[in-house]
């Protein structure tokens, strides 16, 4: 398939919403006994051990969310401690929890159905303490395992049509989507989960760089088979999502000629005892994928967006006052950040609500939101219980950073029913709707638009968990019925689909037998 075959993205996006007849005619069931492992574990490979021990973060959790766009100046060079950070906090294991005799890990980002079908790779040319090489990020021992010796480098930037963020790059982090992992549990629409899940993973890793005060890049466009074949991953089943440029050599010149691309033989354990094949995932992938003449096509600024008119009454947002921000460290919070299970039903103050949008809608550095600041999606809100604002629906305007009243009332019970029936979209005191334009974006960036949307979401929502939880709340991210969200919000959301979802309240504490990792 080609990527301007619009057809493949909208016929995936379409087979795979949720409506009640869908779930009610499902009779897909989970075979616990063939739960996919978490972990990707290349079973011949030394590994690497990463420094544990670190200096906790100086940046706050809020300031580090809303700092991606101020890119330091001059060199940036990394090393172990460095990137022992940036992977621990952005997908590592930090608490064990037992239930009978079986451990279930709990990593620094949230994954749906806590399945963590997104792996993590390291492309870096000499550094400090770490030779040139590919590298692979084992979770579950916070270990690097080689998959290749040398600067490949090389490839990369030509896999991005000499991408100038990689260009400099000293090392260049991969995540790769591991279908089948996921799809256990949500079948079809895994693909979906990738943006979201790979999103939150980018929140943290962004927020992290930050706080250490390193340049980076999120890179979306690239050629998928040039970077598959760097990895060395069967495409059937592992594929390349997103590439991240961290630091900043002193020119582009320091990146070194790349070597051929020998085939490897590095077996790695079985997923589970036997997998299920989801034809259509594979079909909407290989339909967003790039060719080399492709690529310098999918970077440039997006199309100017219409201001969207107001048609009711507007609330300014009103955050705290800067002595009164909450200034917990970024890795504090991510150590604490979890995903709740029940809310209280309790009202969150609007100073709350007010920072969490600011921080998470301050944008994003990536190829396909440029300039900086530039979104892919709209901001719909059910408000449940905030204080000082009146229950209803409203929509964000970004740019004015203010909320658009569209509608008043109690809509508790419709937030539960429209995010599948869940009680945590009812007693949540907001529901945060991620909405956007997708034919307009499918015909800016092909069926890669479709990616792109999805993991710019999941970056927002990666935001509002670390915001959330700064401010003392708790969140999750949840699926819900597409087209009935839409009509909900409409007639201002009219002709646009549903991409996201997260809910933010006080969480019901609850009792818990687990361990940390130290």
């Amino acid at each position: 398939m080609n990527n301007r075959d619009l057809t493949a993205a909208l016929n995936y996006h379409q087979r795979t919403k949720h409506s009640p007849l869908s779930i009610q005619t499902s009779r897909h069931y989970l075979d616990w006994n063939n739960r996919p492992r978490p972990f990707k574990i290349y079973s011949t490979l030394a590994p690497i051990p990463l420094p544990r021990e670190t200096a906790p973060l100086r940046m706050s959790a809020l300031e580090a969310i809303a700092a991606n766009g101020d890119q330091p100046a001059g060199a940036h060079i990394l090393d172990s401690n460095l990137l022992a950070r940036i992977f621990f906090l952005a997908n590592g294991v930090h608490r064990v929890r037992k239930y009978d005799e079986l451990e279930f890990y709990f990593r620094t980002a949230s994954c749906t159905g806590a399945l963590y079908h997104i792996e993590l790779y390291l492309i870096c040319g000499d550094l400090p303490d770490l030779a040139a090489g590919v590298y692979h990020y084992g979770a579950h021992d916070h270990a690097l395992r080689k998959l290749r010796d040398g600067d490949y480098r090389e490839i990369v930037l030509r896999a991005t049509a000499n991408e100038l963020a990689i260009a400099r790059a000293p090392a260049i982090i991969i995540s790769t989507d591991t279908f089948w992992r996921n799809a256990w549990k949500y079948q079809e629409r895994e693909y979906r989960h990738t943006g979201w899940d790979n999103g939150v993973i980018l929140a943290n890793l962004l927020a992290t760089v930050a706080a250490l005060d390193l340049p980076a890049q999120v890179v979306a466009g690239f050629v998928d088979d040039d970077v598959n074949s760097l990895l060395s991953l069967d495409a059937e089943k592992e594929v390349a999502v997103s590439l991240v440029a961290v630091g900043r050599a002193e020119s582009p010149d320091s990146v070194q000629p790349g070597r051929g691309l020998a085939p490897l033989d590095l077996p790695t354990l079985p997923l589970s005892q036997y997998e299920v094949d989801y034809p259509l995932i594979r079909e909407v992938h290989s339909a967003s994928s790039l060719a080399e003449d492709q690529v310098t096509a999918w970077r440039g600024e997006l199309p100017g967006q219409p201001t969207p008119a107001l048609l009711a009454k507007l609330f300014p947002l009103a955050p705290l006052p800067e002595n009164d921000t909450p200034r917990d460290s970024l890795d504090a919070v991510i150590l604490r950040r979890g995903s709740t299970r029940e809310f209280t039903q309790a009202p969150i103050t609007f100073a709350q609500l007010s920072m969490m949008l600011i921080a998470s809608s301050h944008g994003v550095p990536a190829d396909f939101l440029q300039p900086f600041g530039a979104t892919l999606n709209d901001w719909y809100l059910i408000v449940n219980a905030v204080e000082g604002l009146p229950s209803g629906l409203y929509f964000y305007h970004r740019e004015s950073q203010a909320l658009e009243q569209l509608r008043v009332g109690n809509f508790r019970d419709r937030a539960g029913y429209l995010a599948l029936g869940q009680e945590l979209g009812r007693d949540a005191s907001v529901n945060i709707y991620y909405l956007a334009d997708l034919e307009s974006i499918l015909d800016r960036f092909g069926n890669r638009g479709y990616r792109a949307v999805q993991l710019a979401a999941g970056v927002l929502g990666g935001k509002i968990y670390l915001a959330a939880y700064a401010l003392g709340l708790g969140t999750t991210g949840l699926t819900f019925f597409d087209d009935d969200v839409t009509a909900f919000f409409s007639p201002h959301a009219a002709g646009k689909s549903t991409i996201f979802l997260m809910t933010v309240g006080h969480p019901r504490k609850r009792g818990r037998s687990s361990r940390a990792l130290t």
